[in-house]
């Protein structure tokens, strides 16, 4: 039989000395990232890219519809109406069938609904199509969280996170860049509008990852024909204390989940900062279209510039935070910051330069928050329960999306301005650090 080759000489992590057993898992985790990060992080950026292009679409698509602000709003927020309602099921599903199958049905069916965007003609098509999308989609993010528990143990979770949270970034990025020029180079093109070619276009990549995933991803460590006998079981090792794959009933595991009180706190910190993650990328381009852009290209430009400062940011802080094992600390330092940059985005005047940078602090405070806000419950959850915990967060977190883009829409309806909606997600993000604070001491003692 041929010899095993591995990093490690032995499965008992204790007869490494420490500084081996670290490099040792370093580079072990090194393979994994390298192996399933890349593909699951361009899944997240065409799922993300699908949800938020909307708000590029705006530019174009309510002048041609008759559509006003308020209606943009519910629309947007319709999004996640469907994406609520079937998180936690989703993440039950992926529990019980695994990943890859779960993964293949979500991005199928929600490439199909984004590219239909393109067809839509009144408010009731918009409304229906987007709370589809949120429906097809519900359960691909706390999914990916979910998954990412079965390969890494709880101090690497922040940092592995934070690539995704820069996919949200990135996404920004690749919408500032490419729907920009979709709209306004392709319309008129076979009589269809730009924004029309834009949900065309970007809708499509959806239909074949969903193929690649199907032969690419494994469920489980232990399935990864790519990883040797004594790196599965320092792997499962590692995951000993954080818990590793989920077992235990679906209809018991959620019960669980709703009668824990904790859920319910660390809930409303991810409400708070993915609401204003989401204003953020919602109204960004009429934002910077407010501060006197007047072309749709060079909005679209102009918004690259706090993406592009977003995605550095959050990996470099989400790694600072594993290091040092005080998330709850950074998360505090990561929406105080943010609150401070919306809050003094409403001084007017402001010139372009000066609102392109608290956009961007802004930007770097928000995506970083989200990956160590989710390194805290995913160690406290009872490992039985995890599946349904988490989906449980994210769906009550996510309801944020519900409230934020129609409460917004609303409010510049009324007002014509932003202003008094930044600063209210403000005080919210603030109030968002000291409840994480209460949860985290209420789960248990520790540094998360």
């Amino acid at each position: 039989m041929k010899a095993e080759t591995s990093i490690y000489h032995t499965t008992d992590a204790s007869a490494l000395r420490p500084g081996l057993a670290r490099d040792a898992d370093d580079a072990l985790y090194r393979k994994i990232s390298l192996r399933i990060i890349p593909f699951l992080f361009i899944c997240y950026v065409v799922a993300f890219l699908d949800r938020i292009n909307v708000g590029f679409a705006q530019l174009q698509l309510k002048q041609d519809l008759g559509f006003s602000d308020a209606m943009y709003g519910l629309g947007a927020a319709v999004f996640y109406i469907g994406y609520v309602l079937f998180e936690v099921p989703s993440n039950l599903l992926l529990a019980k069938h695994g990943a890859r199958k779960t993964f293949v049905r979500i991005m199928i069916l929600w490439g199909a609904a984004s590219v239909s965007m393109m067809f839509i003609s009144t408010p009731t098509h918009f409304y229906i199509l987007r709370f589809l999308l949120g429906v097809f989609e519900a359960g691909f993010f706390p999914g990916i969280v979910l998954y990412l528990t079965y390969w890494y143990p709880p101090l690497r979770r922040a940092s592995v996170l934070s690539y995704f949270f820069a996919g949200v970034a990135v996404a920004g990025i690749l919408g500032g860049l490419i729907s920009g020029w979709i709209m306004r180079d392709m319309a008129g093109v076979w009589g269809l509008k730009g924004w029309q070619w834009m949900f065309a276009i970007e809708g499509s990549p959806a239909l074949l990852l969903a193929v690649i995933a199907y032969f690419y991803l494994k469920d489980y460590p232990e399935e990864a024909g790519w990883l040797s006998r004594t790196e599965k079981a320092r792997i499962a090792a590692n995951l000993e204390q954080g818990g590793g794959k989920v077992h235990g009933k679906a209809g018991k595991s959620l019960a669980a989940s709703l009668r824990d009180p904790r859920i319910y706190l660390f809930s409303f910190p991810y409400f708070a900062v993915t609401g204003a993650a989401l204003t953020l990328s919602f109204w960004m381009p009429l934002m910077i279209r407010d501060f006197g852009v007047t072309d749709v290209l060079m909005v679209s430009l102009y918004s690259v510039i706090p993406y592009t400062i977003g995605a550095i940011g959050v990996i470099l802080v989400a790694r600072s935070a594993d290091r040092s094992g005080r998330h709850a600390l950074y998360f505090a330092a990561c929406v105080v910051s943010a609150s401070i940059a919306l809050a003094v985005l409403t001084t007017h005047p402001a010139s372009l330069p000066v609102s392109l940078a608290l956009l961007s602090v802004a930007a770097v405070g928000l995506y970083s928050g989200l990956p160590i806000f989710w390194a805290i419950p995913t160690v406290h959850l009872p490992q039985e329960s995890r599946a349904a915990g988490i989906g449980v967060i994210s769906s009550l977190g996510t309801s944020a999306g519900i409230v934020a883009p129609w409460a917004i829409g609303q409010i510049k309806t009324a007002t014509g301005s932003m202003d008094a909606a930044l600063l209210g997600l403000g005080v919210v993000l603030v109030l968002s650090a000291g409840v994480l604070f209460v949860a985290n001491r209420g789960a248990g003692k520790g540094k998360a």
